[in-house]
């Protein structure tokens, strides 16, 4: 069907038009041979986005693709779970994750970005990646989750590894756990004003599930907002583009180019019917989120960045009952994270051509993207 290889990675756009064109919905072998049926077009990954017969419980699972695998315990998080669990625990963290605490992160945000350019003198160059788009999301997490900024760089280190090295993977795994447990447990003896500390306090839920929720708060703040901003600049840089009003500019970047290429793996608990296709349960499916937010029957010239489009209806904080709960706190992340680049004057050092993308299939993010200052 296509191969995941140099040229995918650099854009897989092209291959996502020709899926939507030729049905919408195909058997596909995932880079390490595991089967799946992808689904391309807007309208059919908006409806499983919210058809409750996709399971995302990995129990549910037959042979095909699982998934990133977690440990147990830290796989009781809002990405393996479905009702009513899933509602318990989504329940308690939107009763903590307010609009109120993501506006009160803003000025922090501001300060963290600018002190991060500040590092930089006009005309030198450096990678936006390691040295801006990376450590400001670890500084937001942290100041969210209540992380002491000594033990940020640690984060950092074990995200890089999971991003990177797959052989020492399960080390940063266990690494990340056992601080955590550690963390919940100092957050228990000593609560203070943060999230973490606020889901410690709630009733209802067990250790697993609060050392699996701050994982799950970590990793998606994190590495989706690394490439989320990465992603939005690269598509910027080198261009004529006007910001007229940074609120629809942030839209159309995420859906222009979003990070997170499909939403979370399901398995049906029925036979579902999706486009011409019946799929039986223990099969998995994958909703192309980034082929959806170039559908030519939602979106005009979709293949076309367009910083004024109005409306913008993708799908990059997914839809229905598992629509991300981090959507206004990335909103704000990358509206701070671009206008501190636009105003500093940020241009690329190196040709368009030049630059590397991940060998990642679930995710697209940059290698590194080196610029100047003005």
């Amino acid at each position: 069907m296509f191969d995941f290889d140099a040229e995918f990675y650099a854009d897989p756009h092209p291959v996502y038009a020709r899926l939507r064109a030729d049905g919408g919905v195909h058997h596909m072998s995932t880079p390490d041979g595991a089967k799946a049926w992808l689904v391309t077009r807007h309208a059919d990954v908006r409806a499983c986005l919210a058809d409750l017969r996709l399971s995302l419980n990995r129990a549910n699972a037959g042979a095909g693709y699982r998934g990133f695998a977690l440990p147990p315990a830290l796989d009781a998080n809002l990405l393996n779970l479905d009702a009513p669990d899933h509602t318990r625990l989504r329940r308690a963290i939107a009763a903590e994750f307010t609009p109120a605490r993501v506006d009160a992160l803003a000025p922090a945000i501001a300060d963290g970005a600018a002190e991060l350019l500040a590092r930089h003198p006009a005309g030198e160059p450096f990678d936006l990646i390691a040295e801006f788009a990376a450590p400001l999301p670890l500084r937001v997490i942290g100041d969210l989750l209540g992380v002491p900024p000594a033990d940020r760089a640690r984060f950092q280190g074990w995200t890089r590894v999971l991003l990177t090295d797959p052989a020492g993977a399960r080390d940063a795994v266990a690494g990340m756990h056992d601080y955590l447990v550690g963390l919940v447990a100092a957050k228990r003896a000593a609560p203070e004003d943060d999230l973490l500390s606020a889901l410690v306090s709630a009733d209802g839920m067990s250790e697993t599930e609060l050392v699996s929720m701050a994982f799950l708060t970590l990793w998606a703040g994190y590495e989706n907002l690394v490439n989320l901003i990465g992603n939005g600049m690269h598509a910027l840089l080198g261009t004529e583009h006007t910001i007229t009003s940074l609120s629809l500019a942030i839209e159309e970047l995420t859906r222009f180019d979003q990070p997170l290429q499909f939403a979370i793996r399901r398995f049906p608990l029925t036979d579902v019917r999706i486009g011409e296709h019946t799929i039986t349960p223990g099969e998995t499916v994958l909703l192309g989120i980034a082929s959806a937010n170039r559908d030519e029957a939602v979106f005009a010239d979709p293949h076309r960045l367009r910083l004024d489009r109005d409306p913008n209806p993708h799908l990059s904080y997914g839809h229905g009952p598992h629509r991300s709960f981090g959507s206004r706190l990335a909103r704000t992340e990358a509206a701070i994270a671009v206008a501190a680049l636009v105003e500093r004057g940020c241009a690329l050092a190196v040709a368009k051509s030049d630059l590397r993308w991940q060998p990642s299939f679930r995710n697209r993010g940059l290698v590194e993207l080196p610029v100047v200052l003005a």
